[in-house]
């Protein structure tokens, strides 16, 4: 008789407890009505450290706090807490002792977002799990392998992930994924806007955005300045619709989500009530008879009836076109903010600022991150110590080829100079692999390179799996305190750059009791917010790339009610980089940047001859820096402003503070 082998199989039968329907409160009457409703865990706030800072009603005190785990482990619910802003170094000591109350009342778990959170978690022994949040921007397996270190057990996925790519994520990280599925979605990748941090002072990142994302913008051609879009959907051409799966409950089931996440800790208990209810019946149908299984109708129309925007499904079946967007703007419940000029030299309390009393070093470094070849070279022969080459290209630019790499890390080393590999801010599954084959590959090279630059924790473990070389972090990590560097050097980074939200006072807290050497940047443009749309393809009905793939290579911007024109640049990756319209100079106050590691010039969209301009000038103020002489070069700053392609100005460094959550 012949023997048989029995293969095993691995079903997966769905029961109550299969999946988590988790519900936002921001209020008392909310949380009851989330309990009553059928939640299995609830969300919420307290009074500080969280991303919901507008309301002074909303959010729960310390005593409501312990009061509110209390009444939902009664009702047989989890309750989560939201640590889950960006924290400054001045809010660390009330942090530490929110952290020990917290241990003390045992919520189920928190949801973070700085690494000053996980460092203060292992310091002071605090055994409460950790989830990330979607602020922390994971969308990569790698960074997940890396974050089960720190005894992270579920994250919030970002929401640019397809449910086949969460499918294949969740079945290769085998970690409990948490997915947005009902209410507000930001148009950027999570973290990565910081339009109102710079312009307002109130940081998205830190819980007080006030959506610039909701202002009305005309679609143009940088160039001629000519209106494009006179026949487009509309202005609010960022304002997207709201999230809603509900007719897509199987597929978010199917695909391995754990937990079903409803946003909006800012909703009146009797909205919360019917959304909760409607999607409470609807999983306990579908998992009582998958088979058998439909929308129920009639639930569909109280939930669209009763809705704040139109309604979208966002990344989960693919990329969102125009009818993602609410473009008219007649659904939009609530506008935050309107458009305004952005700072130009508004300098009162940067001149009053101390400087940052740490010791120079005796050569101060001088790095250009370039976009091109050519570039690379101009900043090379101008003056620079460091070049960052790579990572994304901007149309109609190509991107790198490893001819282009040999050639320049070749002259650079010629030149004394050091070229270090930048990465992309972003990297999903499509990245990941072409940084694995990339990496791999670097060994080989005649000539070696001099660092990595990375903006996840992902492109970091690649980089440090693959590679011996040097790892730096980049302005994606928007690193906001002393101790996130503390848990960045314990992870092998050799060098970080701030993060562009922080003020003068909260840059020099950091740079002066930093565990690793801070870069900062002092010159160039840089994005307001990253986003995996196309926008001139939602706003133009002619936009057709198949047929014409030359108008991705048209350089579009968008032009607020204020008239500030914010260029749009589109990589090869199809995501579309959204830029601030004033470009930022700190040429006039570098004598208050003392201890810096590196002064960094984001000459990534620059023509050559205007990066060797920007390189000479900052080359000569740093020289005349290190030898004990005035930066400033009024002759010098005067071609600066002359020769500039947009407006110059000091961002965020013209507030006292970048507005906290104490």
């Amino acid at each position: 008789m012949k023997n048989v082998r029995k293969e095993v199989i691995v079903f997966m039968i769905l029961t109550r407890k299969s999946v988590e329907l988790l519900a936002p409160a921001g209020t008392w009457d909310a949380l009851v009505a989330d309990v009553e409703s059928g939640a299995d865990a609830v969300y919420l706030g307290g009074k500080h450290f969280n991303m919901r800072m507008h309301e002074g009603d909303f959010n729960f005190d310390d005593a409501l706090l312990k009061k509110a785990i209390d009444y939902a482990h009664a009702h047989d619910v989890r309750l989560y807490i939201t640590l889950n802003n960006l924290i400054s170094d001045e809010e660390i000591p009330q942090l530490k002792e929110y952290l020990q109350y917290l241990e003390e009342i045992r919520p189920d778990a928190l949801l973070v977002q700085d690494f000053a959170v996980l460092e203060l978690v292992h310091e002071l022994g605090i055994t409460i799990p950790l989830h990330t949040s979607v602020m922390m921007n994971t969308h990569n397996e790698h960074a997940i392998e890396k974050l089960k270190e720190y005894g992270i057990t579920r994250i919030v996925v970002g929401r640019e992930m397809t449910l086949s790519e969460l499918a294949l994520f969740r079945e290769r990280t085998g970690i409990e994924v948490e997915y947005f599925m009902h209410g507000d979605m930001c148009i950027s990748e999570s973290g990565q806007c910081i339009h109102s941090g710079v312009v307002f002072g109130q940081s998205g990142n830190r819980g007080r955005c006030l959506k610039p994302c909701r202002w009305a913008y005309e679609l143009i051609d940088e160039e001629s300045g000519k209106r494009l879009d006179e026949n487009g959907p509309g202005p609010y051409k960022l304002a997207l619709k709201d999230m809603c799966m509900y007719r897509a409950i199987p597929e978010l089931i199917q695909a391995g989500v754990f937990s079903f996440k409803i946003e909006g800790r800012m909703r009146p208990a009797p909205f919360l009530r019917r959304i909760v209810s409607i999607y409470r019946a609807a999983i306990d149908a579908y998992i009582e008879d998958p088979t058998g299984y439909a929308p129920n109708e009639a639930d569909w129309k109280r939930l669209y009836d009763n809705r704040a925007r139109d309604f979208t499904t966002t990344f989960a079946f693919g990329q969102p076109t125009a009818k993602d967007i609410g473009f008219d703007g007649s659904r939009e419940p609530r506008f935050f903010s309107q458009a305004v000029k952005e700072a130009g030299f508004q300098d009162e309390i940067l001149k009053q600022e101390r400087p940052i009393e740490k010791e120079n070093a005796p050569h101060r470094t001088l790095a250009v991150r370039v976009g091109t070849p050519d570039a690379a070279r101009a900043a090379i022969e101008s003056g620079a110590d460091v070049v960052y080459i790579g990572g994304e290209a901007f149309r109609p630019q190509r991107p790198w080829r490893l001819a282009d790499y040999a050639e320049i890390i070749s002259y650079a080393k010629e030149q004394h100079v050091r070229a270090v590999l930048n990465t992309p801010r972003t990297t999903m599954r499509r990245e990941c692999g072409e940084l694995e084959q990339f990496f791999s590959s670097i060994a080989a090279w005649a000539q070696q390179p001099d660092g990595i630059m990375v903006s996840n924790l992902g492109s970091l473990k690649l980089a440090q799996t693959l590679t011996d070389l040097p790892v730096q972090a980049d302005l994606s990590f928007n690193f906001f305190n002393h101790l996130a560097t503390v848990f960045m050097k314990d992870n092998g980074i050799v060098q970080a750059c701030a993060s562009l939200e922080l003020s003068f006072e909260q840059l020099r807290e950091i740079v002066e009791s930093a565990a690793l050497p801070i870069e900062v940047v002092v010159h160039g443009s840089y994005e307001t917010m990253i986003c995996d749309h196309n926008f001139p393809a939602m706003s133009l009905p002619q936009y057709n790339e198949l047929d014409h793939p030359e108008l991705m290579d048209r350089h579009y911007a968008l032009r607020d009610t204020a008239g500030e024109v914010h260029r749009i640049r589109i990589d090869q990756f199809g995501r579309n980089h959204i830029y601030f319209a004033k470009d930022l100079c700190l040429y006039p106050y570098l004598d208050k940047f003392n201890g810096v590691a590196s002064y960094r010039i984001e000459a990534q969209d620059e023509t050559p001859d205007y990066t060797a301009l920007l390189t000479k000038t900052y080359r000569a103020a740093l020289d005349r820096l290190a030898d004990g002489k005035p930066a400033l070069d009024e002759a010098d700053f005067q071609a600066l402003q002359e020769a500039a392609p947009r407006a110059l100005g000091i961002g965020t460094y013209r507030f006292r503070e970048s507005r906290n959550s104490i």
